[in-house]
């Protein structure tokens, strides 16, 4: 039986691109501002614009929970939660802080290895290029997939930002391999066809991850740098 160092090593030698999620396997988008706190402003807005949605919005502290629900108040609510949430994640990035320990080695070694490079993530694509632009790691992105606009059914676990991916790289979506952080990262994955790398960053997501389907999983984000590493 292959060992874990192996397997990852098969199933990135395979593809031809490597998606990123975001938060999480390259940052921690609300390190600085807390989820809750954001979730907490959402739902405020919610209470406004629809006061029927109110206990499920303030029933959570996940604002990406908030973002979806505020579709059921119609095209309005959506849009305005949605610009809301923007504001407040660009707010985050600002001060989330440095990368991910080994993300920064991991989207090089996928550069310099002659592989595509994306980061496709539920996060919006204006918050994802600006903590990239301050952090200078935009040189080893090809492409932004960020959140549907307008779209909360289109979010992962659905494979539409990961087909749009393998699509704007050019690649085929069974030869892109995406490391995430979440089931939902590991559902879209399949979904789309492709395989996928779990980032078990908290010790419980190592089983959840696995059990998801995940064709690898890692507990650090160098792990992906060195297995995707082109020998000297």
């Amino acid at each position: 039986m292959p060992t874990q160092a192996e397997t990852l090593r098969a199933v990135l030698g395979a593809s031809k691109a490597v998606l990123f999620d975001f938060d999480g396997p390259v940052c921690d988008v609300f390190h600085g501002i807390p989820a809750s706190g954001i979730a907490d402003e959402l739902a405020s807005l919610i209470t406004v614009l629809a006061p029927a949605l109110e206990h499920s919005a303030k029933a959570t502290d996940d604002p990406m929970k908030v973002h979806r629900l505020s579709e059921e108040g119609g095209g309005t609510v959506l849009a305005s939660v949605e610009a809301a949430l923007t504001a407040a994640e660009m707010r985050a990035v600002k001060v989330a802080g440095v990368p991910t320990a080994g993300a920064t080695e991991a989207l090089q070694a996928a550069r310099y290895s002659g592989r595509r490079v994306a980061i496709v993530s539920n996060n919006s694509a204006e918050c994802i290029q600006e903590y990239l632009r301050l952090h200078g790691l935009a040189v080893f992105v090809d492409h932004v997939i960020g959140r549907p606009r307008l779209r909360p059914d289109l979010m992962k676990p659905s494979p539409h930002p990961l087909l749009s991916a393998a699509s704007a790289l050019d690649v085929a979506p069974s030869r892109t391999v995406l490391v995430g952080d979440s089931v939902s990262d590991i559902e879209a994955a399949r979904a789309a066809g492709g395989p996928s790398v779990g980032y078990a960053n908290k010790p419980h997501k190592r089983a959840s991850l696995a059990n998801a389907g995940a064709s690898a999983v890692v507990l650090q984000m160098q792990e992906i740098a060195d297995a995707l590493r082109v020998p000297e």
